[in-house]
């Protein structure tokens, strides 16, 4: 998205893959219960974010947009530049790779209205080979329009896994070696007058996401004196 002098992101906790999961076992009301809950959640998480209707007025929208590929004429729409995917891939990897912890998913759709009644619990035994186990629709919403069960749910078993390059990068490696090579990216970066390196990627950093509004904040105050 791109207006100038803003930028804003919307995450939204059900994926693709947990939506096709819904249709390939069959379930085309399942799948179009949660399409339904995901633009719901979009546009609550946007009318939070942005309460003045104003705001978003004008913002340009592309998709299947690799900026890396295109960056020559998409630098040229603005005088800054946010930039929030990976800091080594911008430079081209001339340095070096840094590296990163990834995840799998294991996704199931049950026959149920309720799991675990949660969002999110953790798993920090030795015996369970899951980190974690999501429960989509506790994120936001969990019940239909009329405050009635849904009658199924998917869950998604989160494990650790080795990363490499292609993978979804997830977590920073917090190293010497990493350390060393992303301060000598940061020099690079700090060069960039026109991009503003920010989040997990762009940063190498791991954030949360209270650290994340704060560091937005904090740059818009050192940037641009909002």
């Amino acid at each position: 998205m791109r207006r100038p002098g803003s930028a804003w992101e919307v995450t939204v906790p059900v994926t693709n893959e947990e939506l096709a999961l819904a249709y390939q076992l069959g379930d085309t009301h399942a799948g179009e219960e949660l399409l339904r809950n995901v633009e719901g959640l979009i546009r609550h998480q946007a009318s939070k974010m942005c309460r003045d209707d104003s705001l978003l007025e004008d913002i340009e929208v592309r998709l299947d947009t690799d900026y890396l590929e295109q960056k020559a004429e998409l630098d040229a729409l603005a005088d800054k530049v946010v930039y929030t995917g990976p800091i080594d891939a911008y430079f081209d990897y001339k340095l070096g790779t840094l590296e990163y912890r990834s995840v799998r998913f294991e996704n199931e759709l049950l026959d149920k209205p309720n799991f675990q009644g949660n969002a999110a619990v953790n798993y920090t035994d030795r015996e369970t080979p899951w980190t974690r186990i999501i429960e989509h629709k506790w994120f936001e919403f969990g019940k239909d329009e009329n405050g009635n069960d849904l009658p199924k749910t998917i869950i998604s078993r989160e494990y650790s896994s080795e990363w490499k390059p292609g993978d979804e990068p997830y977590y920073p490696v917090n190293d010497e070696k990493n350390g060393a090579l992303y301060a000598a990216y940061r020099k690079l970066a700090d060069a960039e007058e026109k991009v503003i390196f920010g989040g997990r990627l762009g940063e190498y950093k791991y954030y949360d996401m209270d650290q994340v509004i704060a560091a937005v904040l904090e740059k818009c105050e050192n940037i641009f004196g909002l």
